[in-house]
């Protein structure tokens, strides 16, 4: 059973996408990569977003258990679209993870490799799509 769902319906690429509470209502367009205007947000940003707050916030509820201090730890994640010869498309991501100087090294790498345990869209992702993780 879910704890939350979130919902949200949208007719395609260069329409809006809205969640069912109206706190997300977004102009989407297509990548000027792909002929389109840019003039808008596409799924690969709102994607990039969510799995940046998500790690980050599974990165601060494993420290919080750890009793360890992760204030000032951010995420960013690079949502990668790759266009197939046989016409499909696949993601791929880079998530560079920015630790405080105290968690450098084998501490840092330790409560990121947890985090990406906990992680839902790291769960989601596993075994789906490549995920590199950069700490810098």
């Amino acid at each position: 059973m879910s704890v939350y769902t979130a919902v949200a319906t949208s007719a395609g690429r260069d329409t809006r996408a809205v969640t069912s509470d109206g706190r997300l209502d977004v102009k989407l367009a297509l990548q000027k990569e792909f002929g389109g205007d840019g003039d808008g947000t596409n799924p690969e940003q709102l994607f990039a977003a969510g799995y940046a707050a998500c790690f980050i916030s599974a990165l601060q509820a494993t420290a919080r258990r750890r009793r360890i201090d992760a204030g000032g730890s951010a995420a960013t994640a690079e949502v990668g679209l790759h266009h197939h010869e046989d016409g499909s498309f696949s993601l791929s991501v880079v998530m560079r993870v920015e630790l405080p100087d105290h968690l450098a090294g084998a501490p840092g790498e330790e409560l990121v490799a947890a985090a990406h345990q906990v992680c839902p869209y790291s769960n989601a992702t596993r075994g789906n799509i490549p995920v590199q993780i950069v700490i810098e």
